[in-house]
């Protein structure tokens, strides 16, 4: 509503213009930085272009990114803005510059600071490591006070009331083209009213100080806050990822892409766990993620095999220490023998895989399936067959050869 209590809006504005020109200006002091050393960023609001969509003509928005040194600025237009198309036009924008600044100042807007704080402030997780893939940080303005980054707020009024008044296109293309043509023809030849001296040849000065551009774009990703599960894993689009066991009821935070997903400590930003993507309900666990502990159910079952016979119990506390989870059911395969069989004949047939080092339930199961006579093991002896040493002194008296 632009009318409140009888007053209009603009009659309220000049109020406020006349009770601020009361008060004594504050003084500003003369920001001036080294070639390469800054850029200012900001958004503006661009002509009005036909969305092709809807069939009618929307304001874009007009980014601006302007060096604080020549005053060189870039300017893009888009539809939209989220987090990653503001990370992008900075991209873009370092690109058609040949390098990038070390510091970027911009205004507390929620697209690049998520908190805002003049001595800490808390930065958006995906725009900050866009900044450092470049090797720039944020420096985000106080809150209230746009003074901090005048060049680009300048930058932004400029082509707003010269080549975009008033002006209609029929895509964001032909939009583009023309503001860039008009930046190449008019904004970069011009004398600039601080400096004294052309915006073109200044920045040619400037551009060998920028820092050199990686030599791949940044991989951007999704990013976001679970809470770690009772089962140790957060979800992440329909699929499960294990987290330290600590970490259960806690929240983490979560980066993911089409190929990884990253579990960070939300304090100090430590990844904790990275995971290759999987597929909807599939689950990827890490090993040190499984519990160490043995579950009840699984140690009942080894204390009525250990009570069932010493071999049995031996048995069935190899197969589980060496099979884990896998060997539960078939302990209690093992224990279901026991009215089939006899606990004599299923202790019998244990000792014999154990002295085989057999830790197989199939092994077990074959032996008493075939309800065979289970054969000797090499550390038994029939009573049937006499010691070797016999049979070598048997053959030694009968190959003697006769005395005189």
């Amino acid at each position: 509503m632009r009318e409140c209590a009888g007053f209009r809006y603009e009659s309220v504005k000049r109020y406020v213009r006349k009770l601020r020109g009361a008060q004594s200006p504050e003084p500003r002091a003369v920001i001036i930085t080294a070639p390469g050393e800054e850029g200012q960023v900001d958004y503006g609001d661009g002509p009005m272009v036909r969305d092709l969509l809807s069939g009618k003509y929307r304001r874009v928005r007009l980014f601006v990114m302007t060096l604080g040194y020549s005053r060189k600025s870039v300017r893009l237009l888009s539809f939209q803005s989220s987090t990653q198309i503001w990370a992008e036009l900075h991209e873009k924008a370092f690109r058609r510059l040949g390098g990038a600044v070390r510091v970027v100042v911009l205004d507390n807007l929620r697209e690049g600071v998520l908190k805002p704080d003049i001595y800490d402030p808390s930065l958006n997780p995906l725009y900050r490591d866009v900044l450092a893939h470049y090797g720039a940080v944020a420096l985000a303005c106080r809150v209230g006070d746009p003074d901090r980054k005048g060049k680009v707020e300048s930058g932004v009024g400029h082509a707003k009331k010269t080549p975009l008044k008033g002006q209609r296109f029929e895509s964001l293309e032909q939009a583009q083209a023309y503001l860039d043509h008009w930046e190449q023809r008019w904004a970069d030849t011009r004398i600039h009213g601080t400096t004294k001296r052309q915006v073109a040849a200044m920045f040619a000065e400037e551009k060998p100080a920028l820092l050199p551009l990686p030599l791949e774009p940044f991989r951007y990703y999704q990013y976001g806050e679970r809470t770690v599960h009772l089962d140790g894993c957060v979800e992440i689009e329909a699929a499960y990822y294990s987290a330290p066991p600590r970490w259960i009821g806690r929240r983490v935070q979560i980066q993911w892409n089409a190929q990884q997903v990253r579990l960070l400590d939300p304090k100090t930003g430590e990844l904790l766990r990275e995971h290759l993507r999987q597929e909807r309900g599939r689950h990827r666990i890490h090993d040190e993620d499984r519990s160490k502990r043995t579950p009840l159910g699984t140690l009942e079952l080894l204390a009525r095999a250990e009570k069932a016979g010493q071999h049995i119990g031996a048995f069935c506390k190899q197969m589980h220490d060496q099979q884990g989870q896998l060997a539960v059911r078939r302990m209690q395969g093992v224990l279901s023998f026991l009215k089939k069989y006899g606990v004599a004949r299923v202790e019998e047939v244990c000792a014999i895989a154990l002295d085989m080092e057999m830790y197989n339930y199939q092994f077990v199961r074959r032996y008493l399936e075939r309800n065979a006579q289970p054969p000797l093991s090499l550390r038994q002896v029939d009573p049937l067959i006499r010691q070797l040493t016999l049979y070598r002194d048997l053959i030694q008296e009968r190959t003697k050869e006769p005395t005189e």
